[in-house]
């Protein structure tokens, strides 16, 4: 197969011809129609995932065909439309089988503690568990980002924040999972406030549906004057806030536009590497506020997801700024240490066949 691969931390990228994956016990192999390019991969490429070991292939949202299947496995077959959760569980564990399958205690990733998505090809463990087909009516445009950002945005709204209609949101950082974050509060009946420096991305937001817009470059003094502006905006500050970016600047100042009572929740990585965050305790106690992590979406999830996408409710595919070659894809994460690409930005492998075998 060809495959984005990199034999270091921080080394250039290449497309090379690796061997074909074969499905493990109870996996599946899928012949991958289109992945997409997420700051997570730049992360893993810089070496700030631990979970790596190089060589490796980089891409761990996607949407495929599956071409081979392994022992055991009893609910697929070759040729099924799937896209898979970036958190592969094992089933069997105590926190899966409470239904917890995002925090695994026996997690497999793709992409990043085994090759990803940016390739013709990807194995898949635990495919019983992990698989989540799509239906005729979802494209792969659709379909693509909703193993990651897409999903990822969809519990942090709807089941970690506990969104509500009339409830203000306050979204920091419009990529890929803020601009889904974005579009996942409107349809709920909230009101989006959304927060980035870049016209581009701040655009983008008001097209998925943010009420409002805050430039933070615009605003002189730094977070505390940001979350001013947002709780000005908001008549006393956001219900629900949400860090989409991850940076110590972003999760300070979500924290700080929250009202009493307010839910914060963690959705973009803080690598150690970078530093960790000095946190402003005293007003979480004195408003009493509630701080959550979200970690991706079980398998068993997506079907409530996938029913609004179907009936149009939610447009994933309108959140796609560029299409990209395998050819393309290593300059392309490279490029992301200037700064997150705004929107999503998809690489479609030049794959040998789609419809099974």
């Amino acid at each position: 197969m060809r495959a984005v691969y990199y034999e270091a931390f921080g080394s250039p990228p290449q497309v090379s011809d690796l061997p074909d994956p074969t499905p493990p016990p109870g996996g599946a192999v899928v012949s991958v129609s289109v992945t997409g390019l997420c700051r997570s991969d730049w992360h893993g490429w810089r070496g700030h995932d631990p979970d790596i070991v190089p060589p490796h292939v980089p891409g761990h949202e996607f949407a495929g065909v599956i071409t081979e299947i392994g022992s055991g496995v009893t609910r697929w077959r070759p040729g099924d439309r799937i896209t898979v959760p970036f958190i592969c569980a094992c089933g069997s564990c105590p926190s899966c089988l409470a239904g917890d399958q995002q925090v695994c205690e026996n997690q497999s990733q793709p992409g990043f503690t085994r090759w990803g998505s940016f390739a013709e090809l990807v194995a898949i463990e635990h495919a019983d568990v992990n698989l989540v087909g799509l239906p005729d009516t979802v494209s792969d445009e659709a379909a693509v980002s909703l193993g990651c950002r897409f999903g990822t945005a969809f519990r942090a709204v709807v089941h970690q924040g506990r969104v509500a209609p009339g409830e203000w949101v306050a979204v920091h950082g419009c990529g890929g999972v803020g601009l889904s974050a974005v579009m996942v509060a409107a349809a709920a009946g909230a009101r989006v406030v959304a927060v980035d420096i870049a016209p581009r991305a701040l655009e983008l937001a008001r097209l998925a549906g943010a009420s409002e817009i805050v430039d933070a470059s615009a605003i002189p003094g730094g977070p505390a004057d940001v979350a001013a502006a947002i709780r000005d905006r908001t008549g006393g500050g956001a219900h629900l806030s949400l860090d989409a970016l991850g940076s110590s600047v972003t999760c300070v100042t979500s924290i700080e536009c929250l009202r009493r009572r307010g839910r914060h929740v963690q959705v973009g990585l803080l690598p150690a590497v970078t530093g960790r965050p000095a946190l402003p305790m005293d007003r979480v106690i004195a408003y009493e506020l509630e701080l959550l992590g979200s970690h991706g979406m079980p398998a068993h999830a997506f079907p409530e997801m996938l029913r609004l996408i179907e009936a149009g409710t939610l447009r994933p595919d309108e959140l796609v700024t560029d299409h990209l070659t395998l050819d393309e894809a290593p300059a392309a994460l490279m490029s992301m240490v200037r700064a997150p690409v705004n929107g999503i930005r998809l690489i479609r492998p030049t794959s040998r066949s789609s419809s099974g075998s």
